[in-house]
């Protein structure tokens, strides 16, 4: 995730991208010998990694169209992208990448059953860490590729939409870990939703409380 985070090339940003796949993949399965370990394994593997390689070639594209894998030249390119004929499909292509990292509807499925890893993994990875992977990747890319219309309408909508479908869903759970699961992938939407505005004061609220929900969410789970 430090990786992922600290990563000022694009290639280099998908590498420890899938790295976290497989981390997440082997700490799911972490009770092999059970059926539903296995199975949560595989399909948090499956969509999070089938997402990374969408966004790999979305990431390729960018890259061509701004001259450098760098992102602050991608940032600066913004225009030229913005002009380009593939800017719809390069971003098309990086919100798969993002919505299946950060579990967001359709691709949310995966989150809930990730939840037959062990506790600390679930507080960690699966409420604090990897799930804001999506996000970052929002953030990080809003100012080079909010300049193509479909960007910031699609994650918005997919955001409210993951917001009200996760809470909706954990009001139904009896099982305290499931509800859990059901609620972080709502709160998920929530900031997917605050940071696809690109703009300063939605930015700012998305960070505050992805920072604010790592907290309090990685606590319910480990209680």
């Amino acid at each position: 995730m430090l990786g992922v985070v600290f990563a000022s090339n694009l290639i280099g940003l998908f590498v420890f991208w899938e790295l976290t796949s497989v981390s997440s993949f082997l700490l799911i399965g972490f009770w092999h010998e059970r059926e539903a370990s296995r199975s949560g394994a595989l399909k948090a593997l499956v969509i999070t990694a089938g997402g990374g390689l969408a966004m790999l070639v979305g990431f390729i594209l960018l890259g061509v169209l701004a001259g450098s894998f760098e992102i602050v030249d991608i940032i600066a390119a913004r225009a030229t992208i913005a002009a380009s004929p593939w800017a719809t499909c390069a971003a098309f292509l990086v919100m798969l990448g993002a919505l299946t990292k950060s579990a967001q509807f359709p691709f949310h499925l995966w989150l809930p059953s990730a939840m037959e890893a062990p506790t600390p993994v679930s507080a960690y990875l699966h409420a604090a860490t990897m799930v804001n992977a999506g996000l970052y990747l929002v953030a990080r890319l809003g100012p080079a590729l909010s300049v193509v219309p479909i960007w910031t309408p699609t994650l918005t909508v997919l955001g409210i939409g993951t917001m009200t479908w996760g809470g909706y869903l954990a009001l139904r759970q009896t099982d305290l870990k499931a509800l859990l699961a059901f609620s972080t992938v709502s709160q998920l939407g929530l900031i997917m939703a605050l940071l696809a505005q690109n703009e300063p004061e939605a930015t700012a609220a998305g960070v505050f409380h992805m920072i604010n929900h790592g907290l309090f969410k990685g606590a319910l789970f480990l209680l």
